[in-house]
Formats: structure tokens, sequence, C-alpha cells
């Protein structure tokens, strides 16, 4: 697609989607004892060994990089169902999150190769499930819904979509068209000089 080559199509770039979705919660598993955090964004823990406990994923990753827990791996990541037309639904920001699950905790992935495989597999299928759809579009088309897309699927869609509309608005509007027949029906004026003169001799 597109958007997937030239980054420049998208509105956000894919690191700041990214910082985004470092938001998302996931579970950990800690190895040490620890008072609780207090963040701005709320207050996490306590923590004690091998009891999970749900962080920000960014927490996750600072915490991971230190060796005091594992990161759990979503249920999510697993192959996607078929299903031609509809999107299975998955995490707003599933590819952020598995993309930095395997940057920092890919020792706490089972088959880690296999999952990651899949993963990309299921990105795949979506992205032409994307094309698909968008090749549906017509000049007709008003609005076109996309169900269950993800952070990264809609920043690569929605500028798209939005100039290819805005192309079909600005050939097929009205006032446009009525302007190119009036154009193209305008005639010259003939102005009326009174009655015609009769050149014979008298």
């Amino acid at each position: 697609m597109a958007g997937q080559s030239d980054p420049h199509l998208s509105l956000f770039s894919p690191s700041e989607v990214e910082f985004v979705a470092e938001d998302e919660i996931v579970e950990i598993v800690p190895n040490i004892r620890m008072e609780a955090l207090n963040m701005i964004c709320g207050d996490f823990g306590p923590f004690f060994p091998q009891i999970p406990s749900k962080v920000p994923l960014w927490l996750a990753v600072a915490l991971k990089r230190r060796g005091k827990c594992t990161i759990r791996a979503p249920e999510w990541m697993t192959v996607e169902r078929e299903s031609p037309r509809e999107f299975q639904p998955l995490p707003f920001h599933y590819i952020e999150i598995s993309k930095l699950l395997f940057d920092h905790a890919r020792d706490d992935i089972t088959d880690a190769y296999l999952v990651r495989s899949l993963i990309e597999d299921i990105r795949d299928v979506r992205f032409h499930k994307v094309e698909t759809g968008l090749e549906t579009i017509s000049g007709r088309t008003h609005a076109v819904k996309l169900k269950n897309l993800s952070a990264m699927e809609v920043n690569i869609v929605r500028p798209f979509m939005v100039r290819t509309l805005q192309a079909f608005y600005k050939h097929d509007s009205p006032q446009m068209i009525q302007q190119a027949d009036n154009t193209g029906s305008r005639s010259t004026p003939v102005t009326d000089r009174g009655p015609r003169r009769d050149l014979r001799r008298r």
C-alpha cells in the first residue's frame, strides 16, 4: 500500500503512533518486591514476586530493561480467522504493541519467531482487505465504513481517503458541470441593429 512505503502520505510517523500506543495496558510478572509507583497517569503497584500486575506498556518496557519483570504476551497474538470483508477485532495499537514487545521482551514470548511471522501475516492480510475495500470507491461514494481498523491502518488510510473523495467531489461537482455546460453552450450574441436597409437603386 502506498502509505506503507511513503511515510509522508500519513498523518503521523510510525514512531509518533508508537509513542501513543505506549499507554496501552499490558500484564507483567514482577520478580522483585516493590512499592507502588505514583505517576501522573495513575498509581501502579505495589508489586510482588510472581504476582501478575497490569501496567502501561511504557512502564512494562522500563521494568523489563532493568530486569525487574517479565511481560506476558497478549492473547491476541495469534493468526487471524478467515473473513473476506470484515476485520477481526484486535487492539487499536496491535501493530505498535507487538513491535515494542518483540524489540524489548522477545525472550518472554513463546515461539517468538513464529508469532512474529503470524503477526506480519495478519498485518498483510488486513492491509490487503483495506486495498480491496478502497477499490469499491466511486464518484457516488459519500462515506466508507471499515470496521475494527488499527491506529496504523487508520493513519495510512485516512489521508488517502480524504484526497480521493475530495477529487471525486471536485470533478463531479454539479457547480463545475454546470459551469462547463454554460461555457460550451455559450455563443456570440447578435446585436439588433434595427430594420434592414433596402440596397436596391431607386
